[in-house]
């Protein structure tokens, strides 16, 4: 793991997870009194789970991307 990534991982971890717990608390309790503590809490955990999760899946999903262009490359052709 290098710098790069690691900053990836974190800004996009927390871009991500805030729109996600967003949506989901939104959907889940409503405009609810205490709707951003909840929305707090539970972005609080998605969080750091959305860092790991960008750091293990992405070189997959940078293969798997490559894999596919390749493939509508070669249709294309």
């Amino acid at each position: 793991m290098n710098l790069p990534s690691l900053i990836f991982a974190l800004v996009m971890g927390c871009l991500m997870s805030l729109s996600i717990t967003l949506a989901t608390t939104l959907v889940r309790v409503g405009l609810a009194q205490n709707f951003f503590w909840v929305w707090l809490e539970v972005w609080l955990v998605a969080y750091p789970v959305a860092i790991v999760c960008i750091l293990i899946y992405r070189p997959f999903a940078s293969k798997v991307t490559a894999k596919i262009l390749e493939a509508l490359s070669s249709q294309n052709h």
